[in-house]
C-alpha cells in the first residue's frame, strides 16, 4: 500500500498528466477517457482482491476494475455513459435514467460517495454489466454550481476504496468538468442524436 506522502505525489504527477493530455485533446469525450483511463491505474487498494471472500461472485471476474462518466443530458431525464473503461460496448453511450443508483442520488445530491462494500448498501442498482461491483465511488462533476454529471469507479473486490481515493478522485472531478466544458462539451451532447440510443431504466 502507498503511504500517504506517496500518494500525493502520485496524485500531482497523474494530475498534470491528465490535464495535458485533457488539453490537448480532440473533443470532450476524448479529454475525459484521459481522466477515466488514469484512475483505476491509481486508486484503490490492490491488496483487497486477497481478502477472503473479496468478490461478490464466486469466481473472481477477468475483468475487476472499471471507470465512467455520466453525463446529464439536455433533457435532464438521463445520465449518458461517456468514456468507458472496461464497460461492455453497448454500454457506450447508454441512456441511464437520471435518477437510477447512487449516480442518480450523487446527480441530486451533488455530495461525493465511497462505497467500502457494496453487499451494505439494499439501494445499490448494478448498472455496470462487465461485473458485479464490490466497492465504488461516486463523485459529482460541477460547473457553476450545476451538476454537469458523475463520475464512476468501481471494483470488483470488497474494501477497495476508502475516503482517501474519494478525496483523489473529487479533484480529477473538478478537472474533468473545466476539460468538458472547455471542448465544447454541452454542444457535443445536444448534438447526439440518442433515438436509437439504448435506454436503462432497472439495474438488475
Amino acid at each position: 500500500m502507498t503511504d500517504a506522502a506517496g500518494l500525493a505525489q502520485e496524485t500531482v504527477l497523474a494530475l498534470s498528466r491528465v490535464a495535458a493530455e485533457g488539453a490537448a485533446a480532440s473533443g470532450p469525450e476524448e479529454a475525459l477517457w484521459a481522466i477515466t483511463r488514469t484512475l483505476p491505474a491509481i486508486l484503490g487498494d490492490r491488496a483487497a482482491a486477497l481478502s477472503p471472500r473479496a468478490f461478490r461472485d464466486e469466481e473472481p471476474p477477468a475483468v475487476t476494475t472499471a471507470c465512467a462518466v455520466f453525463l446529464r443530458m439536455p433533457d435532464n431525464a438521463h445520465h449518458l455513459i461517456a468514456a468507458p473503461v472496461n464497460f461492455p460496448p453497448e454500454q457506450h453511450h447508454e441512456l441511464v435514467d437520471i435518477g437510477l443508483g447512487h449516480p442518480g442520488h450523487v446527480a441530486n445530491t451533488r455530495r461525493p460517495m465511497v462505497l467500502h462494500d457494496t453487499t451494505l448498501h439494499a439501494q445499490f442498482v448494478k448498472i455496470l454489466q462487465a461485473f458485479r461491483a464490490g466497492s465504488s465511488m461516486f463523485t459529482p462533476m460541477l460547473w457553476q454550481d450545476e451538476s454537469i454529471g458523475v463520475i464512476i469507479c468501481a471494483n470488483a473486490a470488497r474494501g477497495t476504496f476508502r475516503e482517501r481515493d474519494l478525496a483523489m478522485q473529487t479533484a480529477f472531478a473538478g478537472l474533468a468538468s473545466a476539460l468538458f466544458m472547455a471542448h465544447g462539451g454541452p454542444a457535443w451532447l445536444a448534438g447526439i442524436d440518442t433515438s436509437r440510443l439504448p435506454v436503462r431504466r432497472q439495474g438488475n
